[in-house]
């Protein structure tokens, strides 16, 4: 198991909280510090975690965000750096659920930033990693979202331990939400413990732009919504979904068959929506994928012609070591001399073995598959005839949907395999 450790109130209660049940239970327990290179202090911070992490009894690993800032944007940049990090970090050591210190407010502060325009996320208990491809196959427990920050802060100080209060995030809009939903005199404002609902507006110091929308978030399903119908197609090249999915849930889809990370924009997704509802036949193309919808049929994949216009480079294999290729495939050599690569103007050089269970996938997607090149020359091999080929949209998808119905909260179910990962056994 492994826990996001920043040093602060939040993450050093639950490590408190975790190294005892890590104890009682017998499991390791890895806790993971970012040092974002934000701060002068910032080693200091890190030193601090250290001493924490090994004094409860769990290991302890550091991450650094390297490389120049953005100028603009930076909280976002930050939270994308630090869940990419603390992802590969996790993946290395083995496992499969990271522990995050989330309390009732940050789900209250994020109510009212939305509330303001930003396209944050929605916090969730159980839900994957947004990290892409760094975080496949990883899921976020987050087990303090029903716990205020102050309680949380008063059980550190019972104990005579201390916390990092990190002055930077005044700056941003984190720090103005909590400033926003701090107690007011006479009653005014929206006191920490509360939960925002639709007369929150009111409740809150602070205006809020009127017409301004939430952008969809694929991966924050509301509960009991089930994600997509999807039925995978035989060589990871897409979807098959229905007409009448959910404009979130078609985003999710459209990542997972893309390999993208981005979500559309809004209003591009609310039309492909209407257009599919309305029962339209068209052919359309959105993040990368492409969405073919020809009666009741509806199938969303990679769109060749983006590879085009930005080439997936390719990728040498070494024996042994997986490496995911376009988003959507992990691929693990078994043999050293292999390079993975788009069929994109090299279909006709296949072998005829090759090319007739390319002729079983859609036309418009076999430019899209992973072919091998050998080193020095020679006719290029599907990618499955010469390495172990694992499609990931597939599992993304089951995620996503495992978290938004519920379905499961069980660590083991992580590691069962998922329908569409691998081709049928008799194509290869």
């Amino acid at each position: 198991m492994a826990l996001a450790l920043s040093g602060g109130g939040d993450s050093m209660a639950l490590l408190r909280i975790a190294a005892a049940w890590a104890r009682a239970s017998g499991r390791r327990l890895l806790a993971i510090t970012v040092d974002h290179r934000l701060n002068p202090d910032s080693r200091d911070w890190s030193r601090r975690c250290e001493a924490a992490a090994r004094a409860s009894g769990a290991d302890w690993i550091e991450r650094r965000w390297e490389g120049a800032k953005p100028s603009t944007g930076l909280p976002a940049a930050a939270r994308r750096a630090r869940h990419g990090l603390i992802a590969e970090a996790a993946r290395e050591a083995g496992a499969k659920v990271v522990l995050f210190a989330h309390t009732v407010d940050d789900i209250a502060e994020g109510d009212w930033m939305r509330e303001r325009g930003t396209t944050l996320g929605r916090l969730r208990e159980w839900s994957p990693s947004p990290a892409w491809p760094e975080g496949r196959g990883l899921m976020l427990l987050r087990p303090m979202l029903g716990e205020g920050r102050e309680a949380l802060r008063a059980v550190l100080r019972e104990a005579g331990e201390d916390w990092i209060e990190d002055p930077g995030n005044a700056a941003f809009g984190r720090g103005r939400a909590r400033a926003a939903l701090s107690p007011l005199p006479g009653g005014e404002g929206l006191r920490l413990a509360e939960r925002s609902d639709a007369s929150s507006a009111e409740r809150v110091r602070g205006p809020v732009r009127p017409g301004e929308g939430l952008a969809p978030q694929p991966f924050a399903q509301e509960r009991r919504q089930a994600v997509v119908r999807s039925i995978p197609l035989p060589l990871g090249e897409g979807f098959v979904v229905d007409r009448s999915t959910t404009s979130a849930a078609l985003a999710a889809a459209l990542l997972c068959a893309s390999g993208n990370e981005t979500p559309p924009r809004g209003d591009r997704l609310q039309a492909l929506a209407g257009r599919l509802a309305s029962g339209e036949d068209f052919i359309a193309t959105l993040v990368g994928a492409r969405i073919e919808a020809l009666g009741e049929s509806v199938i969303v994949g990679r769109e060749a012609g983006e590879m085009r216009r930005r080439p997936v480079p390719d990728v040498a294999l070494q024996a042994g070591v997986s490496v995911v290729w376009d988003g959507r495939y992990e691929i693990t050599g078994r043999e050293p001399g292999w390079t993975a690569a788009a069929a994109l103007g090299r279909l006709n050089a296949l072998s005829k073995a090759d090319r007739a269970i390319g002729n079983a996938v859609p036309a418009w997607a076999r430019a899209a598959l992973p072919v091998l090149i050998r080193d020095g020359g020679g006719a290029p091999v599907l990618a499955w005839r010469k390495a172990e080929v694992r499609t990931l949209g597939p599992r993304r998808l089951s995620l996503a949907q495992w978290e938004s119905s519920g379905e499961t909260t069980q660590e083991s179910d992580l590691a069962g395999t998922i329908h569409g990962e691998t081709p049928p056994p008799d194509l290869f």
